[in-house]
Protein backbone atom coordinates (compact mmCIF):
# COMPACT_ATOMS: atom_id res chain seq x y z
CA UNK A 1 0.00 0.00 0.00
CA UNK A 2 1.36 3.18 -1.09
CA UNK A 3 0.57 6.12 0.37
CA UNK A 4 1.90 10.28 -1.02
CA UNK A 5 -0.12 12.56 0.80
CA UNK A 6 0.85 15.42 2.81
CA UNK A 7 2.11 14.73 6.70
CA UNK A 8 -0.60 13.81 9.07
CA UNK A 9 -0.43 14.00 12.95
CA UNK A 10 2.15 11.41 14.62
CA UNK A 11 1.52 10.11 17.92
CA UNK A 12 4.49 8.88 19.34
CA UNK A 13 3.35 5.91 22.29
CA UNK A 14 5.53 5.29 25.20
CA UNK A 15 4.71 2.67 27.48
CA UNK A 16 6.71 3.12 31.16
CA UNK A 17 6.68 1.46 33.94
CA UNK A 18 9.05 2.58 36.93
CA UNK A 19 10.60 5.15 34.13
CA UNK A 20 10.35 8.66 36.26
CA UNK A 21 14.46 8.24 36.16
CA UNK A 22 14.54 8.26 32.00
CA UNK A 23 11.39 9.62 31.41
CA UNK A 24 13.10 13.54 31.45
CA UNK A 25 15.92 13.04 29.38
CA UNK A 26 13.83 10.84 26.56
CA UNK A 27 10.86 13.69 26.66
CA UNK A 28 13.59 16.40 26.55
CA UNK A 29 15.06 14.40 23.23
CA UNK A 30 12.10 13.58 21.59
CA UNK A 31 10.77 17.04 21.23
CA UNK A 32 14.28 18.11 20.01
CA UNK A 33 13.80 15.13 17.33
CA UNK A 34 10.29 15.58 16.28
CA UNK A 35 10.64 19.64 16.52
CA UNK A 36 12.92 19.03 13.04
CA UNK A 37 10.26 17.45 10.94
CA UNK A 38 7.10 18.53 9.60
CA UNK A 39 4.04 16.81 11.05
CA UNK A 40 1.77 17.63 13.72
CA UNK A 41 2.66 15.36 16.89
CA UNK A 42 2.00 14.57 20.13
CA UNK A 43 3.84 12.42 22.56
CA UNK A 44 1.61 9.64 24.24
CA UNK A 45 3.00 8.61 28.03
CA UNK A 46 1.37 5.55 28.99
CA UNK A 47 2.01 4.81 32.83
CA UNK A 48 0.87 1.66 34.33
CA UNK A 49 0.77 2.94 37.38
CA UNK A 50 4.19 2.87 38.39
CA UNK A 51 4.08 4.85 41.36
CA UNK A 52 7.56 6.13 40.95
CA UNK A 53 6.88 9.89 40.20
CA UNK A 54 6.00 8.92 36.52
CA UNK A 55 2.97 10.82 36.89
CA UNK A 56 3.99 13.62 38.35
CA UNK A 57 6.80 14.29 36.04
CA UNK A 58 4.81 13.87 32.64
CA UNK A 59 2.18 16.10 34.19
CA UNK A 60 5.07 19.02 34.39
CA UNK A 61 6.08 18.27 30.93
CA UNK A 62 2.22 18.15 29.79
CA UNK A 63 1.46 21.63 32.09
CA UNK A 64 4.32 23.25 29.54
CA UNK A 65 3.22 21.60 26.26
CA UNK A 66 0.08 20.24 25.60
CA UNK A 67 1.12 17.69 22.88
CA UNK A 68 2.87 15.68 25.91
CA UNK A 69 -0.14 13.68 27.12
CA UNK A 70 -0.23 11.17 30.15
CA UNK A 71 -2.90 8.01 30.41
CA UNK A 72 -2.53 6.02 33.35
CA UNK A 73 -3.73 2.38 33.27
CA UNK A 74 -4.88 1.43 37.02
CA UNK A 75 -3.61 -1.95 37.64
CA UNK A 76 -3.04 -2.77 34.10
CA UNK A 77 0.31 -4.47 32.71
CA UNK A 78 1.83 -5.31 29.92
CA UNK A 79 3.47 -3.75 26.75
CA UNK A 80 1.40 -4.21 24.00
CA UNK A 81 -1.69 -3.64 25.99
CA UNK A 82 -0.38 0.13 26.76
CA UNK A 83 1.09 1.00 22.79
CA UNK A 84 -2.71 -0.61 22.33
CA UNK A 85 -4.23 1.97 24.87
CA UNK A 86 -1.98 4.76 23.72
CA UNK A 87 -3.17 4.17 19.85
CA UNK A 88 -6.94 3.85 21.31
CA UNK A 89 -6.95 7.71 22.53
CA UNK A 90 -5.24 9.73 19.46
CA UNK A 91 -7.07 10.35 16.17
CA UNK A 92 -3.51 10.55 14.74
CA UNK A 93 -2.92 8.87 11.26
CA UNK A 94 0.51 7.78 11.81
CA UNK A 95 1.34 5.93 15.17
CA UNK A 96 4.55 5.47 16.61
CA UNK A 97 5.83 3.26 19.82
CA UNK A 98 9.27 2.84 21.63
CA UNK A 99 10.35 2.20 25.10
CA UNK A 100 10.88 4.67 28.11
CA UNK A 101 14.48 3.26 28.77
CA UNK A 102 16.21 5.06 26.42
CA UNK A 103 17.28 1.74 24.49
CA UNK A 104 15.93 3.64 21.37
CA UNK A 105 17.19 6.70 20.57
CA UNK A 106 14.80 9.42 19.65
CA UNK A 107 16.93 11.01 17.40
CA UNK A 108 15.93 8.50 14.69
CA UNK A 109 12.23 9.88 14.84
CA UNK A 110 12.40 11.87 12.11
CA UNK A 111 14.12 9.40 9.90
CA UNK A 112 11.39 7.23 10.49
CA UNK A 113 8.90 9.82 10.09
CA UNK A 114 10.41 10.56 6.93
CA UNK A 115 10.54 7.01 5.34
CA UNK A 116 6.62 6.70 6.53
CA UNK A 117 5.83 10.49 4.70
CA UNK A 118 7.62 9.22 2.18
CA UNK A 119 4.82 6.38 1.16
CA UNK A 120 6.41 3.63 3.25
CA UNK A 121 3.66 1.65 5.36
CA UNK A 122 5.91 1.09 8.62
CA UNK A 123 9.19 2.20 9.22
CA UNK A 124 11.39 -0.25 11.55
CA UNK A 125 14.02 1.01 13.67
CA UNK A 126 16.77 -2.36 13.54
CA UNK A 127 19.38 -3.16 16.41
CA UNK A 128 21.19 -4.65 13.45
CA UNK A 129 21.98 -2.09 11.28
CA UNK A 130 24.99 -0.55 13.03
CA UNK A 131 27.62 -4.28 13.73
CA UNK A 132 27.95 -3.87 17.42
CA UNK A 133 24.54 -2.64 17.97
CA UNK A 134 23.56 -5.88 19.98
CA UNK A 135 27.41 -6.99 21.43
CA UNK A 136 26.45 -5.65 24.57
CA UNK A 137 22.99 -7.93 25.23
CA UNK A 138 23.21 -11.56 26.71
CA UNK A 139 23.39 -14.32 25.20
CA UNK A 140 19.97 -15.33 25.86
CA UNK A 141 18.19 -11.79 24.48
CA UNK A 142 20.16 -12.21 21.16
CA UNK A 143 19.21 -15.64 20.52
CA UNK A 144 15.07 -14.28 21.32
CA UNK A 145 15.91 -11.88 18.91
CA UNK A 146 17.79 -13.69 16.44
CA UNK A 147 14.65 -16.35 16.52
CA UNK A 148 12.09 -13.42 16.26
CA UNK A 149 13.91 -12.59 13.11
CA UNK A 150 13.87 -16.27 11.52
CA UNK A 151 10.37 -16.22 12.44
CA UNK A 152 9.56 -13.82 9.57
CA UNK A 153 11.47 -15.88 7.38
CA UNK A 154 7.56 -16.56 5.79
CA UNK A 155 6.99 -13.03 5.07
CA UNK A 156 10.21 -12.23 3.53
CA UNK A 157 9.39 -14.86 0.99
CA UNK A 158 6.45 -12.86 0.45
CA UNK A 159 9.00 -9.66 -0.73
CA UNK A 160 8.75 -7.58 3.14
CA UNK A 161 12.20 -6.91 4.13
CA UNK A 162 12.52 -7.13 8.01
CA UNK A 163 15.29 -6.95 9.54
CA UNK A 164 14.61 -6.31 13.26
CA UNK A 165 10.58 -7.57 13.34
CA UNK A 166 11.10 -7.12 17.74
CA UNK A 167 12.49 -3.48 17.81
CA UNK A 168 9.89 -2.06 19.58
CA UNK A 169 10.92 0.98 17.89
CA UNK A 170 8.49 1.41 14.74
CA UNK A 171 6.15 3.99 13.34
CA UNK A 172 3.19 2.26 10.85
CA UNK A 173 0.35 4.11 9.43
CA UNK A 174 -3.03 3.91 10.82
CA UNK A 175 -4.64 3.07 7.62
CA UNK A 176 -2.95 -0.39 7.59
CA UNK A 177 -4.18 -1.23 11.08
CA UNK A 178 -7.52 0.01 11.58
CA UNK A 179 -10.01 -2.73 10.95
CA UNK A 180 -7.57 -5.07 12.73
CA UNK A 181 -8.86 -6.40 15.63
CA UNK A 182 -5.72 -6.17 17.81
CA UNK A 183 -5.53 -7.52 21.45
CA UNK A 184 -2.85 -7.50 24.29
CA UNK A 185 -1.40 -11.47 24.99
CA UNK A 186 -0.20 -12.28 28.09
CA UNK A 187 2.32 -15.72 28.15
CA UNK A 188 3.78 -17.21 30.83
CA UNK A 189 6.68 -15.21 31.09
CA UNK A 190 4.59 -11.94 31.36
CA UNK A 191 6.19 -11.04 28.15
CA UNK A 192 3.14 -9.42 25.99
CA UNK A 193 2.97 -9.76 22.62
CA UNK A 194 -0.15 -8.83 20.14
CA UNK A 195 -2.34 -10.84 18.52
CA UNK A 196 -4.18 -10.52 15.12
Amino acid sequence: MENNSAPGKFALVVPALKEAGNLPTLIDRAQIALARQSNDYELIIVDDDSRDGTEEIVQEYSRRDQRIRLLVRKGARGLSGAVLHGWNHTDATMLGVMDADLQHPPELLPTLLAAVNDGNDIAIASRYVAKDSISNWNVARQLISRFGTWATWPLQRRGLRIKDPLSGFFIVRRECIDGLELQPKRTNSESCGAAV
